[in-house]
Formats: structure tokens, C-alpha cells, sequence
């Protein structure tokens, strides 16, 4: 038979690790740290028989002890609790690192009662128990609690039972400050890159000086902070997903979303689903509800790229968005308001989409409210030697190269070549020229075959061989003049060659050695 004595232990025992499962699991699911001490001392004060219970923690900014949570103090009271570290109880305790047991409140003089809450210190009949909230050797404030006075109390079980629970505290403090430190930083982050994204899409860094570009920035800045729906004409790689980051970027939106499809990307049915979102149960395999790209750019923008592309399904649904600003999700029935800024690409001919029947009339009209029409880099040569030295340097930080210009006949042939697949095409030839070079320019042999060929400077014959050679000969004639100031004979030394022989193919070629001399 168990006696009375023993059944008192083991209840005491129960009790303990019912208490500590519940501050656990508070702790464990914690995100807000006031919140969850808050819970604690109410536990504490059911399960304990606690009359006071006060976390204090050290403010990092001002190093004194502030009350985080007092249990049953007001909001004055705790704002009267400050201490200076060292100073009173709480204060030794955090100092030292140690607990501190107090049997009898009343008889004890350093306890300053600094919040008013216990009234006449003289007269209390409670203890006071104070133990460090300690991570490793780093204290991180103190857990105080009043007890009833008794004479036989126990305190060595309460003190090591504290001492497990600031343990807990201090973890939780610690995992909830850090979680902390990683959204604000995280926020910070995303709004330095969306001021960079501002920085980077400005209209004034979109490079061209050309008449026609001139004209295509005059219209982006009469519609960039606008709601209208923005079409946007031209030649693929031409920049027109540049464009339309720009026109986002620029506008009252630009804090909001920013999302691309390329409808020429997905198939149909996968099309409607982006667009649109399903619900679950919506088709085979919807196992949970889907936002579409129309919700996730709420109050932002979509950019709908490669709009020529949409199947006639597609182009009546989105019509319906386009004209009511509602859509319904996929397996839906109720209807859902949009706010968005509709921006579209195509470099399709349109109008003869519509008189063949492949796309709607009706949301042909609805999409072209404001066309804007993007140039081809044939029509645009002026722009050619600045969109390529943009790149060069782009690709030399990329690449840690030092080029440090282009060869004035490799610069012929840019500017020669009529350049189909436009501004992509060009960036795409100097990334490959970079790779391949490893001298401080870049020659004709460093650019694509493509280039090269009669066919870049519509001539009807194929370049022979002799051809060139003699270009090649050419172009290392005059990068030699240039580094020696139009200098003949010291360009044949570098050449390896003799002085006759150079003057013999200056003339020959046609080069005019002053112009490459410095002028003093």
C-alpha cells in the first residue's frame, strides 16, 4: 500500500510534467514571444499556485532590464520596472548568472519593489524564487515567481524546475529573434531589388538614340502610369519584354506585382489553368485549389507575351476579362474582380490574323488601345555601336575579361549586317565574341560566320578566299597604326614585317595613316 506521503510526491511529479508539456508546446509553435510568456504565467499560475510571475529581458539598445510580461501587473506598473543590471534582485541575478531563493519577501531589504504592485515589502508573507533565462554562457534577462510562504517549502525542486523552464525560454527567445532578423531582412532585401528592378527598368536605361526610338520612349511615357492596355508591336528580340518591365516599373504599380506569360509556351489547357486558376476537383489531377496569374497580379501588372498565339478557347475567356474585369477560375462558379494593368506583346501581323479568321475581332480592338510599335535593329543602325558596347562591358564583368574596344572592321561589319533576329541577335554575338577573344579587341574573326558572309553586306557572291585574307591583312594594318599613333615603321615591327611591304599594302588597301595620329 502506498502511503499518503508517497501519493502527494508522485502528483506533485504528474503535475510537473503536465505543466512543462503545456509551456512546451506553447513554446514549440511560438512566433510571437510576448504572446507565448503571457500563456506561460498563466499556466504557471494555475498549475504552481504562482501569485506573481515576471520575465524580465535585457533591451539590447538601452542594456537595462525591462519587464517583458508580468503576470496580473498593468501596463504602468511594468513600465516603472527597470533596473539597471546588478541592481536589486532581479538585477544580481542576471549579473551573476545564479539563481537567487528569497524564503520570506518581508525580511528581505535589497527587494526594491520598483513597480508598487506588493504594496507594504514588510508585510508580505511570500517567497520569491529568481533564476537567469541563460543560452550557453549568455543571459538573456530572469524568471521570477512569488510563492505562498510555508515553512517546510521545498524550494530545491521549484528552483530546478524554474531553471528547466527559463531554459526553454531562452531557446524560444533565441529561434523567435532570429525568425525576426530573417523577415526584416528578407523584407529589406525585397525592397532594395524592387528599387534596383525601379533602377534597372527606367525608361532612360533602354538604350537607343535613333529617331525611331526617340518616338517609341514618347509614347511609353504618355501611357507608362496609366490603366490603359498597352500592345506592343515588333520583331521578336526586339525588347519588348523590356519594354513592358519598364512601363510596370514606371507606373503608379510598381511596388505591386509583375507577372509574365508567354502564351506561346503552354498548351492550351495548361494555358487556361495559368490564367485563369482551377479549383479542386476542377479536372484529373487538381488535387487543391490554384490562384491564376490574373489573382497573383492584384493591383499589378500581366504581361501577356506572344498574345497572336492564344487558341480561339483562350481568346474568349480573356475577352471576358479584358471587358468586365471578372473571370472565374476553372471547376469555379462564382465570379472574382481583377484589378489589373494589361500589357500584351506580339510580332505577329495582327490584322491579318483577324481577316483570316485565326484571331477575334473583338479582342483584337480591345487589346490595341495603345499601340506601341518597337523599331528592328535595321532600322535603328544608329543604335548599333552603343548597344554593343553595353554588352561588351556586360559580358566582360561577367566574363573578368578586359576588352577594351572593337576593331574598326569588325565594326563595319556590324554595322553591315542586317541583323534578322535584332537586339538578341547583337547580344548574342558579343557574348560569343568575349568568350572567344583573348586580346584587348575584338576582330571580324572573333564575330559569327554569319557576319562574315556576303550575305550580311547583300553581295551576290560568296567572299573568296582572297577576300579574306585581305580583310584580315586590313584590319591588322590599321589596329597596328592605331597603336603606334599612324606610325609606319613602328607598325611593321610589331607586324613583323618590313617597311615596304606595309606602305605597299597601305596603299593597296586604301588606309590613311594620319588619321591615326595623336593629335598634340
Amino acid at each position: 500500500m502506498m502511503n499518503q506521503p508517497d501519493k502527494e510526491i508522485i502528483n506533485k511529479e504528474l503535475e510537473d510534467i503536465t505543466c512543462l508539456y503545456e509551456v512546451t508546446k506553447v513554446l514549440a509553435s511560438s512566433t510571437d514571444l510576448r504572446a507565448s510568456l503571457e500563456r506561460i504565467m498563466d499556466i504557471l499560475s494555475v498549475r504552481k499556485k504562482m501569485h506573481n510571475g515576471t520575465v524580465t529581458i535585457i533591451n539590447p539598445l538601452t542594456g537595462q532590464l525591462e519587464i517583458e510580461v508580468a503576470h496580473g501587473m498593468s501596463l504602468e506598473a511594468r513600465k516603472k520596472g527597470k533596473y539597471k543590471i546588478g541592481e536589486g534582485i532581479t538585477g544580481r541575478v542576471v549579473a551573476t548568472g545564479q539563481p537567487i531563493v528569497i524564503p520570506h519577501i518581508g525580511a528581505e531589504t535589497q527587494f526594491l519593489n520598483r513597480t508598487g504592485t506588493r504594496g507594504d515589502i514588510s508585510k508580505q508573507q511570500n517567497s520569491f524564487i529568481c533564476v537567469p533565462i541563460k543560452h550557453d554562457k549568455r543571459t538573456l534577462g530572469a524568471l521570477s515567481i512569488d510563492l505562498e510562504y510555508k515553512e517546510d517549502l521545498n524550494y530545491e525542486d521549484d528552483l530546478r524546475y524554474l531553471t528547466i523552464l527559463s531554459g526553454l525560454i531562452a531557446q524560444t527567445a533565441l529561434r523567435v529573434q532570429a525568425e525576426k532578423e530573417d523577415r526584416e531582412r528578407l523584407t529589406q532585401e525585397n525592397i532594395e531589388l524592387k528599387k534596383e528592378l525601379s533602377e534597372k527598368y527606367r525608361v532612360a536605361n533602354i538604350i537607343g538614340n535613333s529617331s525611331r526610338m526617340q518616338e517609341m520612349f514618347e509614347m511609353l511615357h504618355r501611357v507608362a502610369d496609366s490603366n490603359a492596355t498597352v500592345l506592343l508591336r515588333g520583331e521578336s528580340g526586339t525588347g519588348k519584354t523590356l519594354v513592358a518591365r519598364a512601363l510596370h516599373y514606371n507606373s503608379s504599380r510598381a511596388k505591386k506585382p509583375f507577372i509574365v506569360v508567354n502564351c506561346s509556351a503552354l498548351p492550351e489547357t495548361l494555358l487556361e489553368s495559368e490564367l485563369f486558376g482551377h479549383e479542386k476537383g476542377a479536372f484529373t489531377g487538381a488535387h487543391a485549389m490554384k490562384k491564376g496569374r490574373f489573382e497573383l497580379a492584384e493591383t499589378g501588372t500581366l504581361f501577356l507575351d506572344e498574345i497572336g498565339e492564344l487558341s480561339p478557347s483562350v481568346q474568349v475567356k480573356l475577352l471576358q476579362v479584358v471587358q468586365d474585369r471578372e473571370f472565374q477560375r476553372l471547376g469555379g462558379i462564382s465570379p472574382i474582380k481583377c484589378d489589373v494593368r494589361l500589357v500584351a506583346a506580339t510580332n505577329r501581323d495582327l490584322e491579318k490574323a483577324v481577316a483570316d479568321k485565326h484571331f477575334r475581332e473583338d479582342l483584337y480592338y480591345r487589346l490595341n488601345v495603345f499601340p506601341i510599335y518597337l523599331p528592328p535593329l535595321r532600322e535603328r543602325r544608329t543604335d548599333i555601336l552603343l548597344l554593343t558596347e553595353y554588352f561588351l562591358k556586360k559580358y566582360n564583368e561577367e566574363n573578368t575579361k578586359e576588352i577594351r574596344r572593337i576593331s574598326t572592321p569588325a565594326i563595319d561589319l556590324l554595322l553591315q549586317y542586317h541583323w534578322p533576329g535584332n537586339v538578341r541577335e547583337l547580344q548574342n554575338c558579343i557574348e560569343r565574341a568575349v568568350l572567344i577573344c583573348d586580346e584587348e579587341s575584338i576582330k571580324s574573326y572573333h564575330l559569327p560566320p554569319s557576319l562574315q558572309t556576303s550575305e550580311s553586306v547583300n553581295s551576290k557572291q560568296a567572299m573568296s578566299l582572297a577576300g579574306a585574307v585581305e580583310n584580315y591583312e586590313r584590319e591588322l594594318i590599321i589596329e597596328a597604326l592605331k597603336r603606334t599613333g599612324g606610325n609606319q615603321t613602328r607598325a611593321a615591327q610589331e607586324l613583323d614585317t618590313s617597311l615596304r611591304i606595309i606602305n605597299y599594302k597601305i596603299h593597296q588597301y586604301g588606309i590613311d595613316p594620319k588619321k591615326f595620329k595623336v593629335k598634340k
